[in-house]
């Protein structure tokens, strides 16, 4: 059992790794902004473009959905970031995680989306037409609104997947947390720093969870 404790739970070794992993916790909180952010707006832009009338635009929308929602992260991932400087294209860590991340969670995104949006009665968008809006105003104003609220949880639940598919990037030695730890596992030969990594995933991701479900239960009792 001392084993076990020293091994997974060494007090000192988790407070020298402690800086390093707060710095690789920063790394990856900016990167979660960055790619939640760009994530939503491509989600959305994808999607009305799948529910165009429109073949031209529908049709290519929705094959670029299905094919980076089939399309393991981490193959993509590996293709942008080692795959693209033999086209010319050196990307930084960072930016090739973005790109790589951007392109899987905008189909994901775009999926929740055109269910929020084919979820709205039709009759919602005629009402606001008749109103004197514009497709874009009612869009905007009227069928959004009421999208983004039904499928809610479904948005914040595939953030947490965001927020944890983020570890992936120390594959492409992205200093984020699950890297930093890491590190300090390979210097201190103590695997502490990775259960220090668990317990900072935990503090940033247990609150969302809770909501979420909190939601959910809100939403079956009424």
């Amino acid at each position: 059992m001392d084993n076990f404790l020293q091994a997974f739970f060494d007090l000192d070794v988790m407070a020298q790794s402690l800086p390093l992993l707060l710095r690789g916790a920063l790394v990856t909180l900016q990167l979660c902004a960055v790619v939640i952010g760009l994530g939503l707006a491509g989600g959305l832009a994808l999607a009305l473009a799948a529910l165009s009338p429109r073949r031209w635009l529908r049709w290519p929308a929705v094959c670029v959905i299905d094919f980076f929602r089939a399309l393991p992260p981490l193959v993509l991932l590996i293709f942008v970031y080692s795959g693209l400087p033999f086209a010319g294209l050196d990307l930084s860590p960072f930016v090739a995680v973005v790109i790589a991340f951007l392109l899987n969670n905008s189909a994901y995104f775009a999926e929740v989306f055109r269910a929020g949006i084919n979820s709205v009665p039709n009759g919602q968008m005629e009402a606001a037409r008749a109103t004197g809006l514009t497709g874009v105003q009612a869009m905007t104003h009227v069928l959004l609104p009421q999208a983004v609220r039904n499928v809610l949880p479904d948005l914040l639940s595939n953030t947490v997947e965001v927020v944890k598919l983020t570890s992936l990037a120390s594959v492409v030695s992205l200093s984020e947390l699950l890297y930093a730890a890491n590190m300090a596992r390979s210097v201190t030969y103590n695997s502490s720093p990775l259960v220090l990594a668990a317990i900072l995933y935990l503090l940033v991701l247990w609150p969302l969870v809770r909501v979420i479900s909190r939601y959910q239960r809100g939403l079956a009792i009424h």
